[in-house]
């Protein structure tokens, strides 16, 4: 049943049979702790992961893989990465799940060395065409800025689907390569495959900081009338910002009213963004009201500070001040800025103004607390 649980997605499912074992006192064997451990990783639920996993007596692949992947999927990036050595030390050999998650870990890090040395020892372990793993592995090299190789790893990619070019199409928007966003996309329909939301979203994004209006609006109806893929929020932000870009701030703010998201923070936001470029204080105001309408709920002192700022930027001192006085009023703190950097193949985060590297040491369920360190892949 927990199988099943897993395999439709019916992870709160799964919680609930969990509850009935404690409930009735049936102690589950080791089998199904692993089970379990998969299905609470999926939900996102660290502690528990943790537990079932210190709670097993032999810790095989399986039970690796999903302690990495939930970190990883988490925004524990480091954390995973730290099971991913603890894992090598333990003498087993990764699979192409292991690999997948190491490489969106590295991805997300900016962490090339660790990559690249996962990277050799998957070519040591004989994996090939994957689409999976080739698909993370081409997202990391282009997100460490190796576009070259990027390139090199899709070209000889032998299983390629709609993934693997969304991730080609993306790494290329990612630094601003518009025509080979567009000759991609372009390439990827010729091949007989079928654009998701998320190719759509990169294309757009692309022709925005391209500023190429004509281009953007086709591609946006392209994706409506031809793909019958209902755009997503992000896909109207992409819109405003390629208006506002552009100059067209007043045709961006009918397109936000007309729009089906217009309760929606994050297009409000873009229309923010747009507003601080250009300047236009007015529009700015209406933008920020709209904006803290939408996000009364889940508002922080992050949301707070970019708006100040964005008053700032447009020479509304008084009004970023005034937003500064309401923030130390509430008693929200914000958190400080960090860059992460790699120092010795490992990725340590450095805070403003101060001195000493800040390393990973942070997060209490590091697998360095189980005794594992980190070394080379």
């Amino acid at each position: 049943m927990l199988q099943e649980c897993i395999f439709w997605k019916k992870y709160k499912r799964g919680k609930r049979i969990h509850a009935h074992m404690i409930v009735v006192g049936y102690v589950p064997n080791e089998y199904l702790k692993t089970k379990l451990l998969i299905l609470y990783a999926k939900l996102g639920c660290l502690e528990t992961v943790h537990f079932l996993f210190n709670s097993l007596m032999e810790k095989g692949l399986i039970s690796w893989n999903a302690i990495i992947a939930g970190y990883v999927q988490n925004g524990l990036e480091e954390v995973g990465l730290d099971f991913y050595y603890g894992m090598r030390q333990a003498g087993l050999r990764p699979d192409p799940y292991t690999f997948a998650s190491v490489f969106r870990a590295c991805a997300t890090l900016a962490a090339l060395e660790p990559g690249k040395q996962a990277h050799g020892l998957m070519i040591k372990c004989q994996i090939r065409d994957n689409v999976v793993v080739s698909s993370a592995l081409i997202d990391m090299y282009f997100k460490c800025s190796c576009i070259c190789d990027g390139q090199l790893l899709f070209d000889k990619c032998l299983s390629r689907n709609t993934i693997t070019w969304t991730t080609l199409i993306s790494g290329y928007g990612q630094h601003g390569r518009v025509m080979e966003v567009l000759e991609s996309f372009y390439r990827m329909v010729s091949e007989g495959f079928r654009p998701n939301y998320v190719t759509f979203l990169a294309v757009l994004v692309a022709c925005s900081h391209g500023g190429l209006i004509d281009e953007g609006h086709k591609y946006f109806q392209l994706m409506i009338r031809e793909y019958e893929i209902m755009p997503q929020a992000k896909h109207y932000a992409a819109m405003v910002d390629l208006l506002g870009r552009a100059g067209k701030l007043e045709e961006a703010y009918e397109f936000v009213l007309n729009s089906p998201y217009k309760e929606n923070s994050l297009i409000w936001s873009a229309l923010l963004g747009v507003c601080k470029i250009h300047g236009d204080l007015d529009l700015l105001k209406i933008a920020s009201k709209k904006y803290f309408e939408c996000e009364s709920i889940n508002i922080n002192a992050e949301k707070y500070v970019v708006l100040a700022n964005a008053y700032a930027s447009s020479g509304l001192w008084v009004n970023g001040e005034e937003i500064r006085a309401t923030l130390t009023e509430s008693g929200m703190a914000k958190k400080p800025g960090y860059s992460r950097i790699e120092v010795q193949n490992e990725v340590d985060a450095v805070y403003p103004g101060i001195r000493e590297i800040t390393s990973n040491d942070e997060h209490s369920l590091s697998s360095e607390n189980m005794g594992y360190k980190r070394s080379a892949a």
